[in-house]
């Protein structure tokens, strides 16, 4: 008799992943098809939506949203940020050395620039085209005030932009030229799903890339310490396509990784992870399954001081009403990370409503969350030190961006928002969502 290898093993379950991410970017492309026929991205083209003065939440409500502490401050539809397909995607924030804070809202045709003033009032300064052709994915990070702009558009690779070209525009938006107007076009992959940025070490990972390459879709390294002539110094491809992930220089328990530079890939199936300090030769050290996996997207650390657990979403467990998540609520599953080498899942979180979620990112001990038809959703994590099963975890805050599903306790499909950027100095929030805007935002916890 003959036993499977690790080698077939591994095999199985990449190919297994595959076609899991296939059906759910097929679920995705057909829903917004439907909302396309339904007219969803046409619906706020001129709409005020609190564009014109913010909307506190008083009573549940922030204007037509349910809310809890978080207030309006402002609102730029997709059109009015100059796309021209209505329909948006990630987000993230750049602040310049004078303190002024500029966000990178994801389009399907590009990435648009706004500014956020001192009372938290949205400015559309101008947009940067897709290199190619559009597409639902885009993804971008800054490093060192360099935006790195990624998509699933065919041959797009990666546009470099320095964002302190925002500084000098007044008045009328600029389009800024994909040729001339980019500090570098990188384009040793073509398409990627997600780009991952390590400040820090001047590292930025995009992640998602061709299966088919010799990457496998794993990290796929680039160097932008000169951001005019990214490098590649090697690959993450042990554990084939990584979906997200986060880098951190390495300062927690398990002590023999201390300074060592270690990733915490989100690899459809598991929490993989790995020392990239060596990037011609990365080590992996761990690759954990979890009850109830369906489709593993992101995660974050719940604190980059100590180190000691995570907090994972699960993309598909909502909808397929896997394990715990079989009542539909968006599920967190949580990790004691504590020897890296064997991770353990000590419990999860359910949010009080039905939602799939999509990005999470942590500041000061809560855990800000975009979560499709839910919007964003602010859980305090703190307690994790002493009970990391998650009972202890509370949601303290939301802002719902998509009302249609309200009254029905919400519905687990891909409307709402994309993503949510919470690290300016000022305390602003921005929310992306798919078929509205852009929304600035203010936790008042």
């Amino acid at each position: 008799m003959k036993f499977p290898t690790l080698l077939t093993v591994g095999l199985a379950a990449s190919a297994h992943a595959q076609v899991e991410m296939d059906r759910l970017m097929r679920l995705k492309t057909d829903h917004w098809n439907q909302m396309r026929a339904q007219g969803a991205f046409n619906r706020y083209d001129n709409a005020r939506l609190g564009a014109v003065r913010p909307e506190p939440c008083v009573n549940g409500k922030s204007g037509p949203y349910s809310c809890d502490k978080v207030d309006m401050l402002s609102f730029l539809s997709h059109s009015q940020l100059g796309s021209s397909t209505k329909e948006g995607n990630d987000v993230w924030g750049w602040t310049s050395p004078d303190g002024r804070e500029f966000g990178a809202v994801g389009q399907t045709d590009g990435t648009a620039f706004v500014e956020i003033d001192k009372s938290g009032a949205l400015r559309y300064v101008g947009r940067l085209p897709t290199q190619t052709v559009a597409s639902p994915w885009r993804d971008m990070k800054v490093v060192n005030g360099y935006v790195y702009v990624g998509s699933e558009a065919a041959d797009h690779g990666l546009q470099v932009f320095d964002m302190r070209k925002l500084l000098s525009v007044r008045g009328a938006p600029k389009t800024f030229n994909t040729g001339r107007d980019l500090t570098a076009w990188y384009r040793g992959f073509g398409s990627s799903h997600n780009i991952v940025a390590h400040e820090e070490k001047n590292m930025v990972y995009a992640v998602g890339t061709s299966r088919s390459s010799s990457c496998k879709g794993g990290l796929f390294m680039l160097d932008v310490s000169n951001p005019a002539n990214p490098t590649s110094p090697g690959c993450v491809s042990e554990d084939g396509y990584v979906h997200d992930a986060q880098c951190v220089v390495y300062n927690g328990p398990d002590t023999q990784y201390n300074g060592k530079e270690i990733c915490f890939n989100y690899n459809e199936d598991t929490l993989t992870i790995v020392d990239v300090t060596n990037k011609a030769s990365p080590r992996q050290i761990s690759r954990t399954p979890y009850a109830g996996s369906a489709y593993t997207h992101q995660g974050w650390l719940t604190s980059t001081s100590d180190m000691r657990f995570l907090l994972l979403d699960d993309e598909l467990d909502e909808l397929d009403r896997t394990g715990v998540a079989a009542n539909n609520r968006t599920t967190t599953y949580i990790f004691n990370i504590t020897s890296l080498a064997s991770p353990i899942n000590t419990g999860y979180y359910q949010s009080p409503v039905k939602s799939i979620d999509h990005n999470q990112y942590t500041k000061d001990g809560l855990s800000y969350q975009s979560n499709y038809n839910s919007g964003l959703r602010i859980v305090d994590v703190r307690s994790v030190e002493a009970d990391p099963t998650g009972k202890g975890f509370k949601q303290v805050g939301f802002f719902d961006c998509h009302p249609e599903d309200d009254a029905a306790g919400g519905i687990v499909e891909f409307s709402g928002s994309w993503s949510v950027y919470p690290y300016f100095r000022s305390g602003y929030i921005l929310l992306n969502s798919i078929e509205r805007g852009v929304f600035a935002l203010r936790y008042r916890g």
